[in-house]
């Protein structure tokens, strides 16, 4: 109790200390952290009520399962973090704003107290990003708001397991939990790429392992074809939006850059929709995300995730256990960006393609809540 109302004193200090212009974005930030910590119960209480579903009790015990697995397999902190449960009644916990100008892939950043800098901010109502979205489109940026499942508060909080994805796939729960325990080994401030690349490290050699040992083969079948998807959605994007970067670092004007970009995207959503009939057999679970107009913030977080992940997964290698990987991961938060970049290219060469996936879209983001006093950067 003392640990927690320790936690609610940070907040109010942050509140106390800011500016007018963020009292209001601060001030819902602890109303939904707080809401959320008094709406979650501990999952035996949820497991002993007979007026709980039996379909939500497997689910329950399920993500018991996954926790302990990730305890004990991985290494990853034993703590009440997702022993609690909060039936939320939204799709989402939060949304995310992502905005970038309309000729650069750079996205605007905000800063908090101790979580540091991030590429998006978070909102606990819909309608509340919406607004903060039209104010920045008002301001020429291109905007997307992205709905977000989970996040980590970086143990500052006992996050619990919410309504938002405790009806996924068994592969997609145990990746998301897996990604945001992960949040709480290590993190770098001001380093988004660095914590999602590592985060997203972290849960594919964890939702590989966990399907080894508890999968089916049919499951694990499903969970070759999703993934082999997810590779060629990152390949897609990283190919066009490489072509973007060139044509908005040229000498082009303005003008010739905004016809140019046009052209890059409507040749992005043919190659998407080829893909689509062909290798996916006509798949359809990217569509909710071709199917927006597509903007420069729109790549944001693809790169944010996957950046870094291929000089993980040979950190990962090198290291030969996760122990290991762990401590030189935690080893690398405490040096400078720079620093930390030099490591991570020397391990692998910056041409190598991304090798692991990224959150589908509707997918758990595994994306967290800067608002929150030490939210992980998703």
């Amino acid at each position: 109790m003392k640990q927690w109302l320790a936690r609610i004193l940070t907040i109010s200090i942050v509140l106390a200390s800011t500016g007018c212009a963020q009292l209001s974005y601060y001030a819902q930030a602890t109303q939904g952290q707080l809401g959320l910590i008094a709406s979650a119960k501990p999952i035996d209480q949820w497991l002993a009520d007979p007026k709980v579903s039996d379909d939500l009790k497997q689910r329950l015990v399920r993500t018991q399962k996954i926790r302990t697995f990730a305890v004990q397999e991985l290494g990853l902190p034993d703590n009440r973090s997702y022993t609690r449960y909060a039936e939320l009644n939204r799709p989402y916990v939060l949304w995310n704003v992502i905005a970038t100008p309309e000729l650069s892939m750079k996205p605007v950043q905000w800063c908090f107290p101790v979580a540091g800098c991030v590429d998006y901010r978070g909102y606990y109502r819909k309608e509340d990003a919406q607004r903060f979205a039209h104010q920045l489109r008002g301001q020429g940026y291109e905007v997307r708001v992205s709905g977000v499942p989970a996040y980590s508060t970086l143990g500052w909080f006992n996050d619990p397991v919410l309504s938002t994805f405790i009806a996924y796939p068994e592969a997609e729960v145990a990746r998301m939990l897996f990604h945001e325990l992960a949040h709480q080994v290590a993190y770098a401030p001001d380093d988004t790429p660095f914590n999602e690349s590592f985060a997203t490290t972290v849960e594919s050699i964890g939702v590989e392992q966990w399907l080894d040992k508890h999968g089916d083969p049919e499951g694990r079948e499903r969970y070759r074809e999703f993934r082999q998807r997810k590779r060629d959605f990152i390949e897609l994007l990283t190919q066009h939006r490489q072509r973007l970067e060139t044509i908005f670092a040229s000498k082009l004007s303005d003008d010739e850059k905004r016809h140019q970009k046009a052209e890059v995207i409507a040749s992005m959503q043919q190659k998407y929709r080829q893909m689509k009939e062909t290798k996916w057999r006509g798949y359809s679970g990217y569509d909710i995300w071709f199917n927006e107009p597509i903007t420069n913030a729109h790549f944001v977080l693809i790169a944010t995730y996957e950046e870094l992940v291929p000089a993980f997964q040979a950190l990962h290698a090198r290291s030969g256990s996760l122990k290991q990987f762990y401590a030189e991961v935690k080893s690398m938060t405490k040096q400078d960006k720079a620093r930390r970049r030099e490591q991570l290219a020397s391990l692998i060469s910056v041409s190598s393609p991304p090798q692991v996936m990224v959150p589908a879209p509707g997918a758990p983001n595994a994306v967290p809540n800067p608002a929150a006093p030490t939210a992980a950067a998703q």
